[in-house]
């Protein structure tokens, strides 16, 4: 690989970006992304215990991967759709947009708190979490 001084050819370079590519698009399991985090799920809480739960299940999501999420029941490890018609909060960040009908819910923990949020590939942005029930909407 590469010229008589050792230096890669284009080609060569081409291959790896492409290599390192396929790398990213195969990894199936979440990535958790924070960026969109909006303020109502973390302001005033002071449940320390939720947060500690709440790294531990997304440790244990990361382990099970997409495709024993999708298996799994939406009050265990699983996921359910909810629609955005029924937050109650409207401050929605930049990554909604107006084609963008429902959320993913996740479990925060055991006792069914939720968190939500938009997958894109192999990311999940987090939006809400919901450290007090009917934070964010009416179960």
């Amino acid at each position: 690989m590469g010229n008589k001084r050792g230096k890669p050819l284009i080609k060569d370079i081409q291959r790896e970006k492409k290599i390192n590519k396929n790398k990213i698009d195969t990894l199936n399991y979440p990535i958790f992304c924070f960026k969109y985090l909006r303020e109502i799920s973390i302001k005033g809480s002071t449940d320390a215990d939720f947060f500690v739960n709440f790294l531990l299940r997304l440790q244990k999501l990361s382990d099970l991967g997409w495709e024993e999420i999708r298996k799994a029941p939406k009050h265990g490890f699983g996921t359910e759709q909810i629609p955005i018609n029924k937050l109650k909060p409207k401050d929605y960040p930049s990554i909604m947009t107006p084609d963008v009908t429902h959320l993913t819910v996740f479990r925060a923990n055991g006792d069914n708190r939720p968190f939500l949020g938009i997958q894109n590939k192999d990311i999940f942005h987090v939006i809400f979490i919901e450290a007090k029930f009917n934070d964010i909407y009416n179960h």
